[in-house]
């Protein structure tokens, strides 16, 4: 029974088992899951050896995150042209050329180059998120899409973990005169992904196609890809959520910190790390799972309900009540990303890739929600949290009109 629904997940209807693609796409989303939980240190960081204000230490995010609105239709059009693996190539290659180019940006002395290697370092990922989440969909049984997708997101939610944590460590503990503290993570992760880039060269992966992109083709039928109503509110979702979770993560320390002043910079990061991040990854496990029996929209559903809660929770400020609800947060937002995703590209046939590099662009989220939480919350970090607020209500709203489409 066990081997049964092992190759439902992973294979084929034509009986080709994908798991070693399917285990060397998920690599993948270990990777920029450390990335990006870096950020969450690098923001805190800038505030105090840049003297940043909140809303301007948010350039850390904003540096990432826009590179997903600028890179994601020229990543589709590269992967439309040379495949998924060619772009997960160039993927990696850009992301470790960015990790690398924060050894130059030391010498400098200023943020600036530390952000040009930031963007660097996204374009890789833009081009690696474009390419592995749809590839993971299509690797076996469509009606197991979004269970998969959340599986190997589930391997993102580790590196989450580690991001803050190795980041913690290695920059809030470094001594203050130590220039070259920022870059130690990073030339650990670039190594590591010049390693993931040899071995996709020398590894043969298959050229996926949804099985109806060749009976959408010949009947000379063109719909445009903007009357698919669900794909379109799925972008719109997908822009609320990344929104609300970068927001979240970035000003994570500052908020427990000024909730518990006796909590230092590298405590608070532990406990991003092992407290919510850990909430992220067991969430990201159990929704996987838990799809087996409940449809992805009625979970979306019931968890951006919660967030909703939590979020009303946090901006309230009630002391221990509004931290245990903000790491609460991280479990039910852990299952969004790869479910808006998977909802988003349900019935796009040919238009797959396509509609993949518009939901990517949803990402951009993250380049304004921290500048903007930063400036609403200088004074009092909670009032920022209002943004994410209302970016779960439109999440919520986007998932009971799939429960109304999908019954």
């Amino acid at each position: 029974m066990k081997t049964t629904n092992k190759q439902s997940l992973v294979s084929a209807p034509n009986g080709k088992n994908y798991l070693i693609p399917f285990i060397l796409i998920t690599s993948l989303f270990l990777l920029w899951g450390f990335a990006h939980g870096l950020l969450d240190v690098l923001n805190k960081h800038f505030q105090g050896v840049f003297t940043m204000t909140k809303a301007q230490s948010g350039l850390v995010q904003f540096s990432t995150y826009i590179a997903y609105f600028l890179m994601a239709l020229p990543a589709g059009a590269f992967m439309k042209r040379y495949g998924y693996k060619k772009g997960i190539i160039l993927g990696l290659l850009l992301f470790a050329g960015g990790a690398f180019a924060f050894i130059p940006a030391a010498f400098l002395h200023s943020a600036t180059p530390f952000l040009i290697a930031l963007f660097i370092i996204a374009c890789g990922l833009c081009i690696l998120e474009t390419a592995a989440n749809p590839y993971s969909t299509v690797l076996g049984p469509a009606q197991s899409a979004a269970q998969r997708l959340n599986l190997s997101q589930s391997f993102n939610g580790l590196g989450w973990i580690l991001g803050p944590l190795v980041g913690g460590l290695l920059i809030f503990g470094a001594p203050e005169n130590d220039s070259f503290a920022l870059t130690k993570p990073y030339i650990l992760v670039g190594s590591i992904v010049l390693l993931v880039a040899l071995l996709f060269i020398f590894t043969k992966l298959p050229e996926i196609k949804t099985a109806n992109d060749t009976a959408i083709s010949e009947s000379g039928k063109k719909t445009s890809i903007w009357k698919h109503r669900q794909f379109v509110r799925a972008v719109i979702a997908q822009f609320c959520y990344c929104a609300a979770q970068t927001g979240i993560f970035s000003f994570f320390i500052n908020y427990v910190t000024e909730t518990d002043p006796q909590t230092s910079n590298i405590e608070a990061s532990r406990i991003l790390a092992f407290g919510g991040m850990a909430l992220f990854m067991v969430g990201r496990l159990t929704g996987s799972f838990t799809m087996k029996w409940m449809s992805p929209n009625h979970l979306l559903t019931w968890f951006s309900l919660a967030n909703i809660i939590c979020m009303s929770l946090v901006t309230a400020t009630l002391g221990s009540i509004s931290l245990y609800a903000l790491y609460l947060s991280f479990f039910f937002m852990s299952i969004m990303f790869p479910t808006i995703f998977a909802l988003g590209l349900e019935g796009m046939g040919v238009y797959t890739k396509k509609a993949s590099s518009y939901i990517v662009m949803g990402v951009a989220g993250g380049a304004f929600s921290p500048m903007l939480m930063g400036y609403i919350g200088e004074a009092n970090m909670a009032i920022g949290f209002f943004v994410p607020l209302v970016a779960f209500i439109y999440i919520f709203y986007f998932a009971v009109r799939c429960h109304k489409t999908n019954p």
